[in-house]
C-alpha cells in the first residue's frame, strides 16, 4: 500500500466556503497547468471544482486529448485507483496523474489482482490440455494496471459495459 501524508490540520479545520475558495485561488496560480476530473459518483461540493466530469473511461480519454491541447502538467483524478491509473496510460508520461486519496478503491477492480490472473491463465492451459487451443483473456476496465498489462501481454482485450457485445 502506498503512503499518503495526513492532510495538513488546517484544511480539515476550514469551513466549506474557505475550502473552496483555497482550491480556487491553487487553481488560478496553476491555471491550464491543472486538470481535475470528476467522476460522476462524486459529491457535488468536488464536482463543482471539476473541469471535466463522466465516467472512468471517458474521463481518461478526455484527459488524453485535452492535456496536450491545454499543455496540463498534473490532473487530480477524483475517482479510485483504477481510474487514476487508466489516465496515467493514456496521457503522456511528462502529465503527473494524482489521486486525491490513496484508499480510494473499487470492490470489482479489487476482486481480482494480477497474481489471481496468473493462477487463472495456469488453471485454464490445464485444464484444456492442448497448446494449440488460444486463449484470448479479457478484462473489464474496471482493473488494475497490473491485471490490463497482464491481459494485453497476452493479446487479449479490455473491454467496457458500452463494447463487451464487440
Amino acid at each position: 500500500m502506498l503512503w499518503q501524508p495526513s492532510l495538513p490540520e488546517k484544511y480539515l479545520t476550514m469551513s466549506d466556503d474557505s475550502l473552496g475558495d483555497a482550491i480556487a485561488a491553487r487553481r488560478r496560480e496553476l491555471g491550464n497547468r491543472l486538470l481535475i476530473l470528476g467522476h460522476h459518483y462524486q459529491q457535488d461540493d468536488v464536482i463543482r471544482h471539476a473541469d471535466l466530469t463522466g465516467d472512468s473511461l471517458k474521463l481518461s480519454q478526455l484527459a488524453a486529448a485535452e492535456a496536450p491541447k491545454r499543455g496540463t502538467q498534473f490532473i487530480v483524478f477524483c475517482g479510485v485507483h483504477f481510474m487514476a491509473e487508466t489516465a496515467d496510460m493514456l496521457t503522456d508520461e511528462s502529465v503527473r496523474v494524482i489521486l486525491p486519496d490513496l484508499s480510494a478503491g473499487c470492490s470489482m477492480a479489487d476482486m481480482a489482482d494480477y497474481e489471481d490472473a496468473i493462477t487463472a491463465w495456469d488453471e485454464i492451459h490445464d485444464a484444456i490440455g492442448d497448446e494449440s487451443v488460444r486463449v484470448i483473456p479479457v478484462t473489464y476496465v474496471n482493473s488494475s494496471a497490473a491485471v490490463k498489462a497482464f491481459v494485453g501481454e497476452r493479446g487479449g482485450a479490455c473491454c467496457t459495459s458500452s463494447n463487451a457485445a464487440q
